[in-house]
């Protein structure tokens, strides 16, 4: 290819503050429309900002992780600009002065991505804006409503130095943004209602140069899946426009994902466009050194760190810790081996039975599997297979009741008479009734055709209703058919 793609991202994320930025009211995704509101929100004349020092905390917390250098005095701006969403004709920002700057997301240890390090531009605080909703009215409604209940939410914008090179690099470190935030508790992850979303900078340059192309921006990419698509749809569309000999134009773009391609909005802003000025309302915010060592202090152990730990603690690979810590499972992982369960069982049912269960009952919180299961119950049903209480199949049906119920792996086991068949008896008794029912598949196996086998474990396992050893039931099978 003669071309390659030039990314950097930027990325909103919401913080978990209960009250906006810079007033008291609630922060609760889900109210009736409107109803989240005062003076300070809709800009009245008269109504004074007042800075939430918990959307600060969180601010710094979130730099940190990003190995960003805290500012000791930045400086909140207004950004003016009219939209229907934005009541006040600016929204409160940062720009000449960031809360932070200069972060790097080392690519060995922090992201699993790219061979080289993402540098981070800036971290800075702002609130947010309003929603247009046009969605849910008849057909002939042609209007746009307005809901502001978002606008004055905290938000930190998170920009990247141009440094990725491919659409799955950046979707990729989207994701591990979104793991960080999470554990950090800065943000909620939820891309869908808006909590967290990605507006991606593109352009294309012919490899080797390091000069830097025209960009389009990419607006408002809520999912890992769009972000990616969108930029490889934009750097074939930039590059057919320059194979073409044609000049791409600097422009906002929206994704279309029905359709597959991106858009005009508009041409794209320069920073002048927005008259930014110092907020005057706002003295500088002040950091002190103490604040930031707090914040660090309390800092919790980063995906980095923890991924390093479990796999030399635990015998874990890459293949383990990437899926258990990007779906949140690494610390009730840790908790169930702590509990008693073997390390690579317990790696099995999270990866396997326990977070299919979690996909089907539609939620994917640490948290709420924990209500339902406890890592020590969990423990409890890998021991009853490891010591051969119980068979795999009939384990996996015992965890459904489990889910189901507050009662233990035992006490479902006992009651309902699970326990696994040792006995050589009892096995080859229905060894004996599967073989005088399935005669043709006795002799296909007998002339040779050994691929009935599976089959006659598969009836023996039925006749047993599961409970019988599977490898007394192999052992067992095979001598019977070969005496």
């Amino acid at each position: 290819m003669r071309y390659e793609p030039v990314i950097g991202l930027e990325i909103h994320a919401q913080l978990l503050t209960a009250s906006k930025i810079f007033c008291g009211c609630s922060t609760a995704f889900g109210a009736a429309p409107n109803t989240h509101l005062c003076p300070v929100c809709l800009g009245l004349p008269g109504a004074l900002p007042v800075l939430n020092h918990a959307a600060v905390d969180d601010a710094i917390r979130a730099a940190l992780a990003l190995g960003c250098k805290i500012q000791d005095l930045s400086i909140f701006a207004r950004k003016n600009y009219f939209y229907p969403d934005l009541p006040k004709g600016y929204q409160i920002s940062q720009y000449e002065r960031p809360l932070a700057t200069e972060g790097v997301v080392a690519a060995k240890s922090d992201y699993w991505g790219p061979d080289s390090d993402i540098r981070i531009k800036r971290v800075h605080m702002e609130e947010d804006a309003g929603k247009l909703l046009h969605e849910g009215f008849s057909d002939s409604d042609r209007r746009s409503y307005v809901d502001l209940n978002r606008a004055g939410v905290p938000l930190i914008e998170i920009v990247t130095e141009p440094d990725f090179r491919s659409s799955k690099d950046a979707a990729n470190f989207f994701g591990y943004l979104r793991e960080l935030l999470m554990l950090l508790g800065v943000n909620d992850g939820n891309m869908e209602e808006g909590s967290l979303r990605c507006d991606a900078n593109v352009s294309i340059r012919e490899k080797g140069s390091e000069a830097l192309g025209t960009k389009a921006e990419v607006k408002n990419l809520n999912s890992f899946r769009f972000l990616e698509k969108a930029l490889d749809y934009e750097f074939k569309r930039q590059e057919d426009v320059v194979l073409g000999g044609g000049r791409v134009t600097q422009e906002t773009r929206l994704w279309d994902a029905a359709a597959g391609r991106t858009s005009t909005m508009r041409s794209k802003e320069e920073a002048h466009d927005y008259r930014y000025f110092p907020e005057p309302d706002l003295p500088p915010l002040v950091i002190a050194a103490a604040r930031v060592d707090a914040i660090a202090a309390s800092m919790p152990e980063l995906p980095a760190a923890r991924r390093s730990r479990l796999k030399s603690t635990y015998g874990l690979s890459d293949g383990d810790v990437i899926p258990l810590s990007v779906a949140r499972l690494d610390v009730y992982f840790e908790q169930t081996v702590k509990a008693g369960a073997d390390a690579k069982a317990a790696k099995n049912w999270l990866l396997g039975v326990v977070r299919a269960k979690m996909n089907e009952e539609g939620f994917d919180s640490a948290a709420t599997l924990r209500e339902r299961l406890s890592p020590a119950r969990l423990a409890d049903l890998i021991a009853l297979v490891d010591k051969g209480t119980i068979s795999g199949s009939v384990a996996k049906d015992v965890f459904e009741k489990m889910f189901a119920s507050h009662r233990t792996a035992d006490e479902i086991v006992k009651t309902e008479g699970l326990t696994q068949i040792d006995d050589e008896s009892q096995i080859l008794g229905r060894i004996a009734e599967v073989l005088a029912g399935n005669a043709d598949a006795v002799a296909q196996y007998r002339a040779g055709k050994t691929t009935t086998f599976g089959f006659l474990v598969g009836q023996v396992m039925k006749a047993t209703a599961g409970k019988a050893n599977p490898k007394r039931v192999n052992e067992l099978l095979k001598r019977t058919l070969e005496e």
